[in-house]
């Protein structure tokens, strides 16, 4: 929560565990105070605030405090009690009563049950703790009096509370800091150093506090709700509730994950800090059914308290415009899935008073986005720790499962795979059945889905248009698990908008991309998945039509079903895509099989070698239908000639051959005349003394493994050899390959403690890649000319890098560099200028700052992921510079400079740059890539022949100052994400060369009368915004994005 700007009282802290709320109290509140100072004004204002919330509060009748003594009566209503708010006044400590009330409600404040929070009226905490000033006066009556002592003891204590607060910075604050956090944080408030004195607004911001920690309590009341606190939690924090703006926050993701039980708790847990509340479950269903006119009555009724017809939608949102601003509404609009129901429910901002709050929760994020919902929250899975308590919650009625059913209880939670839902249903399923029933039930499930949670999968899927359902089905059943971009290439030959697709699918939760390490070319490669529920939709969805015809099913992957159909010829033309991986099969009978799929656009097959004298050409067959075939081990140099591959847009065919040796013991290994051999591999080489081979002229592959303590690797004569690789290199004495010119790929693992690295003639060698070179004493490359790549990883206190001859080298990349002594990239006796290095790539690097002045003719330099770049130190020219680009870096301004040959300036993900400085113009600069940037404005004066445009999700551009009609040569122009963004230039359509024009989710509300003249251009724009013109039929227009 959230305190006052000005106010130096700390926050309560809501407690982040529900279980040990054990007791259920009599009243919220008791009040602690003096009547003479404040019942009649202060208190009297603050009792009825709380009252107004629904919170129990316990005040004293006038008449009890008459007497001397405090009642046992009083003393029970303390410790029933859960709050206590002690107003501490002038005369507070006068009141003998007051006193004893103190002493009593401190010994309750030292359980954990119960908080005491002191409200200072007119002292200050000092002066309560020390009983000095007012206090002081008020309190010496009793010095006296038999009492007094705990009397004393208790004011120091109730004042601490609020020390906290006051000496935070202090020495001791963190002794006070560390008792009090078992204390659910205490803090007090000082009403004239909390919202300037105001004493209504103080009320206010007490009882809201109070409340709110009341309602975190209670929120754990149902006992079958996991892992329901932190999620809600998340979601108040993004609310904000204490700011005074209207803010709508957005829930997504896939179906049974929680989205509705989650704001429900949101819901009751706020409802009482607003005027109006409003919860609309359903709606994708009641609009489909009953329409948007019911959605808004309801909605109406709910705020106006009182019963509203509507005569239409029209109507409807009409009275939503006029009567919602009048009330601070939390309103939530559970399952959207049009955005016609967002414009109808909740159109805009303006709708609205300052301080409510909006909820939509959604299965597909594109909603969202259209409805330029900024805030967005993907909604987490269980854990599988919290789904056990969950299942054991439902199926056991307790904590953990019981005992005997651990393991049982771990497969059932394996399955549901996070989503409660499925949890919950099989809980209550599997309430009070034995083990063997469970195991039954566990059995079932691997062949038949859960229902409820298809059910309710299945309609995201239902709500796809008929060329994205097709890809999803490919995905769950073939290609999950795919390279993205290899998985686009694939959905491409078979004619389906890949790109467009696989957004859709992300966007309603359908697929996911997670990153994966590639270290043989030093990049992530994203990875295509799906959570195992809705794989298994997809799968039974196919399946379902013919159950028991597995050869009539539009895809197939499981082995035994395809090599029935195969091995028997019951192929049929319903089978589009079939993915077979099998070691051991009958490839002649399979082939043949394949002859009726003739509507087979996928085949992959993934086999263990073969000879080619294994098989005639006769068994060969492929449809003529396919459009993407991949082979693995394909047996014959040639396709079949049957095969007319008319349709045929992806070939993938791999097959290897290879020649290996167990080296284990061998003191040393000499092979000679390698020319052409396809494959070198040698194992178990651990103490090998001496490792020689000679005539390695195009042998393909050359693979070392367990070197560790070999003392010496001579390789000669490798010309064209396509890759060399050694692992476990720790500790080899000398590592020596000649006459490398042409080879591919060059690796060497593990070389910790190696003394010397050496590769000679080197012309032309495509990478080449060193890992874990720590300590390593020296590494030389001579004669790299033309070199594709060099990398290095692992560097830590390598003594020196010497690389000769570097002419036209494409690439070279250091990593983990700490403490290496020396650099060298430059020839003997030059200064430290890298004179003719003209590719660098410094991804991942920990720079700071970049100077290009030491790399006078540089022409690439990609900094891509620099998040520690905050600088680029630019000289008054950089003539021969024509590729820059930097990623996810600091700068947070960037000058260019003299850049006249630049073509190509990409700073994607630089989201600290606020502005692009241009000094002089940049004849040819071509493509331009500002995306993610905080970029408010852009001037393109200076860049006339710019063709390629990218300010995709510049969230903070608000204006493109220079006409874009300038730009005669722009062919692409991506604004999409430019939610600040409210009109185009109206001279737009004198860039006669557009051909591609990106403007969804942006706030532009209407298009320039110059765009209708355009011939040839594509536009991708919201539905409502096309809607609104008739184009010409030379201009093509989408709803999907088109990057």
């Amino acid at each position: 929560m959230a305190s006052s700007s000005n106010s130096s009282a700390p926050e309560i802290m809501v407690s982040t565990s529900t279980s040990s709320i054990q007791k259920r109290f009599k009243y919220d509140v008791f009040l602690s105070f003096r009547g003479e100072d404040t019942r009649k004004n202060f208190v009297d204002h603050l009792y009825h605030a709380l009252k107004d919330k629904g919170i129990y509060t316990y005040k004293d009748d006038e008449k009890i405090q008459k007497g001397k003594r405090i009642s046992d009566d009083l003393f029970k209503s303390i410790e029933d009690s859960k709050f206590y708010i002690i107003v501490f006044s002038k005369n507070y400590a006068s009141s003998s009563w007051c006193l004893d009330e103190l002493v009593k409600i401190m010994e309750c404040h030292k359980m954990t049950e119960h908080t005491a929070y002191p409200v200072f009226y007119d002292v200050e905490p000092t002066e309560v703790h020390k009983q000095s000033g007012a206090v002081g006066e008020a309190f010496a009556k009793h010095e006296n009096e038999e009492a007094a002592g705990k009397w004393r003891e208790a004011l120091k204590e109730a004042a601490d509370l609020a020390a906290f607060a006051k000496h935070e910075n202090e020495e001791a604050a963190g002794k006070w800091r560390e008792a009090l956090k078992e204390a659910a944080d205490l803090a007090g408030w000082e009403l004239k150093n909390t919202l300037d004195g105001h004493e209504a607004k103080f009320i206010k911001k007490v009882v809201q506090e109070i409340s709110l920690e009341l309602r975190s309590i209670n929120i754990g009341f149902d006992e079958k709700l996991v892992g329901m606190d932190t999620r809600v939690r998340d979601v108040i924090s993004s609310l904000e509730v204490g700011i005074d703006e209207v803010r709508m926050i957005g829930i997504k993701g896939m179906g049974g994950a929680g989205k509705t039980t989650t704001t429900r708790s949101v819901f009751d847990h706020l409802s009482n800090d607003f005027e109006a509340k409003s919860f609309v479950e359903n709606v994708r269903e009641v609009s489909t059914i009953l329409g948007l006119k019911k959605l808004l009555e309801q909605v109406l009724s709910d705020v106006l308290k009182e019963d509203v017809t509507v005569n239409g939608v029209t109507d409807g949102k009409n009275m939503m415009k006029e009567r919602m601003c009048g009330k601070k509404v939390l309103l939530v609009l559970d399952d959207v899935d049009h955005i016609d129901q967002l414009e109808a429910l909740a159109s805009g901002p303006n709708w609205f008073k300052p301080g409510s709050r909006i909820i939509i929760t959604t299965r597909d994020e594109q909603v969202l986005v259209a409805h330029k919902v900024h805030l967005i929250r993907d909604i987490n899975l269980l854990s599988d720790k919290e789904a056990i308590c969950l299942l054991s919650r439902y199926a056991f009625g307790r904590e953990i499962p019981s005992q005997g059913y651990e393991e049982l209880s771990l497969k059932v939670v394996r399955y549901a795979a996070g989503l409660p839902l499925t949890v919950k249903v099989l809980g209550s399923f599997l309430c009070g059945k034995d083990m063997v029933e469970w195991e039954d039930a566990i059995e079932r499930l691997k062949k038949i889905p859960l229902k409820e949670t298809q059910e309710k999968l299945e309609l995201s899927y239902m709500s796809l248009e008929d060329e994205y359902k097709e890809i999803f089905l490919d995905i769950a059943c073939i290609l999950k698990g795919q390279i993205k971009e290899a998985a686009i290439r694939i959905l491409e030959s078979c004619g389906f908008h890949a790109r467009n697709g696989l957004k859709v699918l992300e966007r309603r939760s359908l697929v996911t991309f997670s990153s994966n390490y590639d270290s043989i070319f030093n990049k992530y490669d994203q990875v295509l998945g799906m959570h195992d529920h809705i794989e298994e939709m997809g799968k039974n969805i196919v399946r379902r039509e013919h159950p028991d015809e597995p050869n009539k099913h539009s895809r197939l992957w499981i082995e035994a079903e395809i090599k029935d159909i195969l091995a028997n010829d019951k192929g049929t033309e319903e089978t589009s895509c079939l993915e077979l991986d099998s070691s051991y099969a009958n490839l002649k009978n399979l082939m043949k099989g394949l002859g009726k799929m003739k509507n087979l656009r996928y085949l992959e097959m993934n086999f263990a070698n073969y000879g080619s004298s294994q098989l005639d050409e006769s068994t060969q067959y492929f449809p003529n239908s396919l459009k993407y075939l991949k082979f693995t081990n394909y047996p014959f140099l040639y396709l079949p000639k049957t095969f007319q591959a008319n349709n045929l847009v992806g070939l993938d065919m791999h097959c290897y051959y290879s020649f290996g040796l167990d080296m284990e013991d061998r003191r040393m290994v000499q092979l000679w005349d390698m020319e052409d051999t396809r494959m070198v591999q040698l194992w178990d080489m651990e103490d090998t003394r001496m490792v020689q081979l000679w005539d390695m002229e195009d042998t393909r592959m050359v693979q070392l493994w367990d070197m560790e303590d070999t003392r010496m690797v001579q390789l000669w004569d490798m010309e064209d050899t396509r890759m060399v690789q050694l692992w476990d290199m720790e500790d080899t004495r000398m590592v020596q390959l000649w006459d490398m010119e042409d080879t591919r790929m060059v690796q060497l693992w593990d070389m910790e403690d190696t003394r010397m690295v050496q590769l000679w003639d080197m012309e032309d060698t495509r990478m080449v890649q060193l890992w874990d070179m720590e300590d390593t004493r020296m590494v030389q490359l001579w004669d790299m000319e033309d070199t594709r790549m060099v990398q290095l990883w692992d560097m830590e206190d390598t003594r020196m890098v010497q690389l000769w001859d570097m002419e036209d080298t494409r690439m070279v990349q250091l990593w983990d560099m700490e403490d290496t002594r020396m650099v060298q990239l430059w020839e003997d006796g030059e200064e430290k200028v890298l004179k003719k290095l003209k590719f660098l790539y410094l991804s991942w690097s920990k720079l700071v700052t970049f100077d290009f002045r030491i790399t006078p003719n540089l022409k690439t330099l990609s900094l891509n992921y620099s998040f520690n770049l905050k600088e680029l130190c630019m000289p008054d020219s950089c003539q021969k510079l024509n590729y820059l680009e930097i990623s996810h870096s600091k700068l947070e301004t960037f000058d260019l400079g003299l850049t006249p040959n630049l073509v190509t300036l990409r700073l994607q993900g630089c989201n600290y740059v606020e502005k692009l400085h241009l000094p002089v113009a940049c004849p040819n600069l071509k493509f331009l890539n500002l995306s993610e940037s905080r970029l408010r404005s852009l001037d393109l004066e200076l860049i006339p022949n710019l063709e390629r445009l990218d300010l995709e999700n510049c969230g903070e551009l608000v204006e493109i100052n220079t006409p874009v009609g300038c730009l005669e040569k722009l062919v692409y122009l991506n604004l999409s994400g430019c939610a600040l963004l409210e009109k185009l230039p109206e001279d737009i359509g004198q860039s006669e060369c557009l051909e591609e024009l990106d403007i969804t989710y942006t706030g532009i509300s209407h298009l320039p009368q110059s765009i209708f003249e355009m011939k040839g251009l594509i536009i991708a724009a919201r539905q409502e915004l096309l809607e609104l013109y008739d184009f010409p039929s030379e201009i093509e227009t989408t709803i999907d994005p088109i990057g």
